[in-house]
C-alpha cells in the first residue's frame, strides 16, 4: 500500500483519498482501590477507647439506659476489631477485606449460635463440663471457618489459616463478651453500670489471649492441610491441634475452680470437692485470698504463654517451609533441561 500526502492537506491519506480516523486511546487499567494508611488498627483502638470512655461518662451522668447498647457493643467489639485490623495490615492484605470481615462477622455469629445450641442440649453441670465447653466451642468455630471458606478454594496455607482463624475467634469473642456484659449489667435491683464497666474492661484485656489465639492456632493447622481442590483434610495433626486448643480453652474456663482446689490443698483445710463446682470458699482467710489470686491469675498467664509459644512455633515453621519451597523451586528450574 502506497501512502501519499495531499498537497492541500499535509495529513497522510489512503490511496482511496480517505484520511485515517483518530486512533482510539489505549485502554487503561482500572485504578486500584485506595489502601488504608498504616496504623489503622492503632487509630481504631485509641479512638474507640476514647469514644467508649465518653459514652460511659455520659451514661453514668444522665442515667440514660438507651445508651447501654452503644456502651456494650462498643466495649465488646473494640479490642477484637482492633486486633483483626492489625492482622490484616501485617499479614492478610492479600486475603482481602471482604473475606476477613466475613470471617469476623459471619464466622463469629455462626460460632456463637452453634455453641449455644450444642451446649444447651449436650452439657449438664458436672466436673467435666468445662472440657465439654472447650470441645464444643472450638469445633463450632472451625466449622464456621470452613463454612465461610467453602467457595474460596484457593485459600490455604498456615499464614491464611492463622489470620482467618483469628478473625473468626475474635468475632466469637466480641459477641460472647456482649452477652456476658449484658448479663452482668441486668440485676434484680436494676441496671448495675459498675458491673457492666468492670466486665467490659476485664474481657477487653483478656480478649487477645482467648478465642482469637486458640482459633488462630487451629485454623492455621487446618488450612495448612487443605487440599489443592479446596476440600478440608482432617489429618492427625489437625485433630491433635483441635484437641490441644480445646484443652487450653477448658483449662482457661475452669481456672477459677482449679485455683480454689489448689488453695484447699495448700492450706490443708479439708474443703469438700463440691466447692470446686460452686466456685467459692466460705469465710476465706487472708492467706487463702492471696493464694487464690496467685493461682487463678498465674494459671491464666501460664496458659497464655503456652498458646503464644505454640502460635509462634507454627508461624516459624510456616516461614521456614515457605523459604524451602522457594529454594526448591529455583533449584528445579535450574536443573530442568
Amino acid at each position: 500500500m502506497n501512502w501519499y500526502t495531499d498537497p492541500g492537506n499535509p495529513s497522510p491519506a489512503t490511496p482511496s483519498g480517505r484520511r485515517p480516523g483518530p486512533v482510539p486511546p489505549h485502554p487503561q487499567a482500572p485504578p486500584e482501590p485506595p489502601q488504608p494508611r498504616p496504623g489503622l488498627w492503632k487509630r481504631c483502638l485509641w479512638g474507640g477507647a476514647a469514644l467508649w470512655i465518653l459514652t460511659a461518662v455520659v451514661t453514668y451522668a444522665t442515667q440514660n439506659t438507651t445508651l447501654l447498647p452503644t456502651l456494650i457493643l462498643l466495649g465488646s467489639f473494640l479490642v477484637p476489631a482492633a486486633f483483626v485490623l492489625w492482622a490484616y495490615e501485617r499479614h492478610g492484605r492479600d486475603l482481602g477485606v471482604n473475606l476477613i470481615l466475613g470471617c469476623f462477622l459471619t464466622g463469629g455469629i455462626l460460632g456463637v449460635l452453634g455453641a449455644s445450641v450444642m451446649e444447651y442440649y449436650l452439657l449438664n453441670p458436672s466436673l467435666w463440663m468445662f472440657l465439654g465447653v472447650g470441645l464444643i466451642e472450638e469445633a463450632v468455630k472451625l466449622a464456621a471457618l470452613m463454612f465461610v471458606l467453602r467457595h474460596h478454594t484457593r485459600i490455604h496455607g498456615m499464614r491464611a489459616g492463622l489470620v482467618l482463624g483469628a478473625a473468626v475467634g475474635f468475632g466469637f469473642a466480641a459477641l460472647e463478651s456482649a452477652g456476658y456484659t449484658f448479663n452482668a449489667a441486668v440485676t434484680m435491683k436494676g441496671i448495675d453500670l459498675r458491673a457492666l464497666l468492670e466486665t467490659e474492661v476485664l474481657r477487653g484485656v483478656l480478649a487477645p489471649f482467648g478465642h482469637g489465639l486458640w482459633t488462630a492456632i487451629a485454623g492455621g493447622v487446618l488450612l495448612s492441610f487443605r487440599r489443592p481442590n479446596g476440600r478440608f483434610r482432617f489429618a492427625a495433626p489437625v485433630i491433635a491441634t483441635y484437641l490441644g486448643v480445646a484443652v487450653l480453652h477448658s483449662l482457661w474456663d475452669s481456672m477459677h475452680g482449679i485455683a480454689i482446689w489448689l488453695v484447699a490443698r495448700v492450706t490443708d483445710t479439708g474443703l469438700s470437692r463440691a466447692l470446686f463446682a460452686q466456685g467459692y470458699i466460705p469465710t476465706p482467710t487472708e492467706e487463702q485470698q492471696h493464694l487464690f489470686t496467685l493461682f487463678s491469675v498465674g494459671g491464666l498467664v501460664v496458659i497464655t504463654f503456652v498458646a503464644l509459644a505454640w502460635l509462634r512455633s507454627l508461624a516459624r515453621s510456616a516461614r521456614s517451609r515457605q523459604g524451602g519451597a522457594h529454594g526448591e523451586g529455583r533449584g528445579a528450574r535450574i536443573h530442568t533441561p
